[in-house]
């Protein structure tokens, strides 16, 4: 089931605790762990330091305590977790669904459940309220939008148009169509 993963599983890059101005990267691919280092400093003995690298295979990584204490300390212990359960096997594959397809399945979801997935990770939050989203909500619900209703939810966004009322949106309609109206007539 993992062979369809894409060759890196998790990258991500970070700076060395305070005062260190060090550089990190840690990359985890189907089959290695690589933890990379670039020494940042103005003293002249490290001037000439050359970046270093530690690769581990995903076993040899999980018996490697010092390379699991470098990495919590530089990303935290949520990376290091995250990477340890990649490690074993274990891999979040809704995670790696595109933004696309995970919109197409949200927009099925009971709006109750839209506001609870969005308060489980920033990417759901994120894709939860894109206009994107929305757009598509607003269309399975409504059974026909017309020009004036689309240029208005491109102004004030397609969620804001969903939670509208009818008397709201048509109040918004006439003064949108007043004022591009007023600017029409002054074009010469």
């Amino acid at each position: 089931m993992a062979s369809w993963l894409p060759e890196t599983l998790f990258e991500t890059v970070g700076q060395g605790p305070a005062p260190s101005k060090d550089y990190y990267q840690l990359l985890v691919t189907r089959s290695q762990v690589i933890f990379r280092w670039w020494k940042i400093s103005l003293r002249s003995e490290y001037r000439s330091t050359k970046p270093g690298e530690a690769k581990e295979i995903h076993e040899d990584f999980l018996e490697n305590l010092h390379l699991q204490s470098q990495t919590a300390l530089i990303f935290g212990t949520r990376i290091l977790n995250y990477v340890i359960n990649l490690c074993k096997g274990k891999f979040d594959f809704l995670e790696r669904l595109s933004d696309n397809l995970l919109l197409n399945i949200i927009s099925y979801l009971d709006l109750e459940d839209i506001a609870r997935l969005s308060q489980t990770s920033h990417r759901f939050a994120k894709l939860c309220m894109s206009d994107k989203l929305w757009e598509q909500i607003v269309q399975s619900t409504c059974d026909t939008i017309t020009p004036d209703v689309r240029a208005l939810a491109e102004d004030t966004g397609w969620r804001q148009l969903f939670f509208t009322n009818k008397l709201q949106l048509q109040r918004q309609l006439r003064k949108r169509k007043q004022k591009y109206g007023n600017l029409r007539e002054k074009q010469p």
